[in-house]
């Protein structure tokens, strides 16, 4: 199945389920592609089929990328969720690497809405105290520095 007619299948399957049971239904639609232009041509069609989120794998598809698809959501009344897929790669190993709390900024910064951070269990498993503390560095307009949740200085 092509990823046009994929958008549409979703989207039709989000608007029968709200249909028969009046609850809002979501589904994050990958606009994720090889160049900026077809990213934006994805969320275009996202928007154009009524769906409100559309999603990008920052780490394969780039920061440029991701600040340019987050201007356009934004402009566009669309939302952006930022999936985190090949992290471990990058913030797994325990001698190399950057924790993904430094990613986890740098989305939110370059304009990230919603980023999948991973929970305390299952397969996205983290430190509890470390993983509710990039948490709310992304929630919070204020932390104060808390070296148990890996927050080493008070941040603004």
């Amino acid at each position: 199945m092509r990823r046009r007619d994929r958008f549409v299948f979703c989207a039709e399957a989000i608007y029968e389920s709200q249909a028969e049971n009046s609850e809002i239904k979501g589904h994050y639609l990958n606009a994720a592609a090889g160049t900026c232009e077809e990213m934006i041509k994805r969320a275009v069609f996202a928007r154009e089929l009524g769906v409100p989120n559309v999603m990008h794998d920052y780490l394969t598809g780039g920061f440029t990328a991701n600040t340019t698809l987050a201007h356009y959501c934004r402009d566009n009344g669309l939302l952006l969720h930022i999936h985190r897929a090949m992290h471990a790669v990058i913030d797994r190993p325990k001698n190399h690497g950057m924790h993904f709390r430094v990613l986890a900024k740098a989305l939110h910064m370059s304009g990230a809405d919603h980023i999948h951070s991973g929970t305390v269990v299952g397969k996205l498993e983290g430190e509890r105290k470390m993983t509710l503390g990039f948490v709310d560095l992304l929630r919070d307009d204020f932390i104060e520095k808390d070296r148990a949740r890996s927050i080493f200085f008070t941040q603004d």
